[in-house]
């Protein structure tokens, strides 16, 4: 083991995130820098001479790649007699930005977060972002088998259960329409009513069954909307008499 990045640690002026990332993933940082971007957000971004902003972006798309990849090779190894549908829809509940939101808060991660003050109120998945910005930084500084192992040693098998996650309901959206296809009915999703402007801009959507009104959803964007308003709609339809073994 080089004793290069603990002198690092101990001397540096980043002192305080060296050893930060030695708590919460078990290692010290070799590239500081990578880590640095990972918790800039773009509410706080930096303009470089030549006029380009910086932020974690980038590093959340390649973290974002990384991170599937390797939730989609322990998944295929934990499970190995599971269909590819199986598969599929435990990844989405593991990586989905509400469970990276929750994930990057017990970890702690939202506290290294550089942002305005008003960031919290604008960007619903900002933590979530981050986390996956922190996976591309230790892909970048450590290399792809270093970040799996730290994936499945420091995260999945320390802050996850998944065998909970295995029969948590999450896609309320896509399990309506399955119900409603199997009822022969037709569901729909309709923006009704836009609320605000810019970053503060929110969608409100309604939920029909075959023309009536079922349930209302208002998010940031017209995916979780819908999510919400599909969410509600499960609740109300599985505890009638008439549905509730059936949705």
């Amino acid at each position: 083991m080089t004793f290069l990045p603990i002198f690092k640690a101990y001397f540096s002026a980043d002192k305080q995130l060296y050893q930060s990332i030695k708590n919460i993933l078990g290692f010290y940082p070799g590239n500081i820098f990578v880590y640095k971007l990972a918790f800039l957000h773009k509410s706080a971004s930096q303009e470089t001479r030549k006029g380009v902003k910086i932020s974690n972006e980038r590093l959340e798309y390649l973290g974002d790649t990384i991170l599937s990849t390797v939730v989609a090779d322990y998944l295929f190894k934990k499970y190995p007699f599971n269909d590819e549908g199986f598969l599929t829809e435990l990844r989405s509940k593991i990586v989905s930005r509400a469970n990276l939101n929750k994930l990057s808060k017990k970890m702690g991660l939202n506290h290294l977060i550089q942002r305005d003050n008003e960031s919290n109120n604008l960007y619903r998945s900002i933590e979530g972002d981050t986390f996956e910005a922190l996976i591309g930084a230790i892909y970048l500084d450590k290399g792809f088998n270093f970040t799996h192992r730290v994936i499945v040693n420091r995260i999945i098998q320390v802050h996850l259960d998944i065998d909970e996650m295995e029969h948590k309901q999450w896609n309320f959206k896509s399990k309506l329409i399955d119900w409603t296809q199997r009822e022969k009915k037709t569901a729909g999703f309709n923006v009704v009513d836009v609320i605000g402007n810019g970053y503060m801009k929110q969608y409100k959507v309604e939920l029909t069954i075959d023309g009536e009104p079922i349930a209302c959803g208002q998010d940031y964007s017209i995916k979780a909307a819908e999510q919400l308003a599909a969410e509600k709609a499960y609740m109300i339809l599985s505890t009638t008499e008439e549905n509730k073994m059936a949705i």
